[in-house]
């Protein structure tokens, strides 16, 4: 990467502006605790590691993976989203996004107020629709939205009337995400998730970065629709993506 985006707070937002790629640790990304409030969300260490076919998204906190959630409001206007996401350096094309879409992320995450795998039966009652609240992964494409707050992120939208590429398990919302299924393991301190590549080397070859983040769906449920609205913790400090698989 020529560039790498680093994260300042102002007024609650992620401001993105350009910096120079931090040297990557020998184990993932180490990341000083008690930078986030919410000790679910305040990042300990993050990896990215490869076993044969199947990449495996890992993020350690200082306590209780996954025991926050966001309160419901009863609509999906104005409803919140946590997260935790590996933002990459994997093309989206690699997931079944067009090339060069944005920046390509994996995210756990979580929100009582809809429910968006409509494959998936989370929780095991026999109702696809209402699972929202139980964790569960996506892939995500972000890009910067001014919309959002003076260089926030955003999951990027569709337009209307756009026929973008799109994976075959998308789940039919206007913005570039997916709903594959797979399953994250939350315990303790941690939170995996384990993702089969057809081609495994361009995980290998790839860089990322551990964030908790709160989402927002807009309020008049019109683009910009998810915004990145709170950034609990970043692993790496500045968003540099200075993480490497294996490594």
């Amino acid at each position: 990467m020529p560039y790498a985006y680093r994260l300042i707070h102002a007024s609650g937002l992620a401001v993105l502006a350009l910096a120079a790629p931090a040297l990557a640790h020998e184990t993932g990304i180490s990341a000083d605790p008690g930078n986030a409030e919410v000790a679910g969300f305040d990042i300990v260490h993050a990896r990215l590691d490869t076993q044969g076919d199947t990449a495996i998204f890992h993020m350690q906190v200082s306590a209780d993976a996954g025991a926050t959630r966001p309160t419901a409001v009863g609509t999906l206007a104005g409803s919140e989203v946590f997260a935790y996401v590996w933002p990459t350096s994997i093309d989206p094309s690699e997931v079944g996004f067009d090339e060069k879409a944005g920046i390509l992320a994996m995210t756990v995450t979580a929100h009582p107020d809809f429910d968006d795998t409509p494959l998936e039966d989370e929780n095991g009652d026999g109702d696809k629709t209402n699972d929202g609240n139980v964790w569960h992964s996506h892939w995500v494409v972000l890009g910067p939205d001014e919309a959002c707050g003076a260089g926030a992120l955003k999951v990027i939208d569709i337009p209307e009337g756009a026929k973008p590429k799109l994976p075959p398990t998308w789940p039919g919302l206007p913005i570039l995400i997916d709903s594959p299924g797979h399953v994250p393991e939350l315990e303790a301190e941690t939170v995996s998730v384990r993702v089969p590549f057809a081609d495994i080397g361009v995980v290998e070859a790839a860089s990322f970065d551990g964030v908790t983040a709160g989402l927002r769906v807009n309020a008049n449920v019109h683009a910009p629709l998810l915004c990145v609205t709170d950034v609990f913790d970043v692993a790496s400090g500045d968003l540099s993506l200075q993480g490497k698989a294996n490594q």
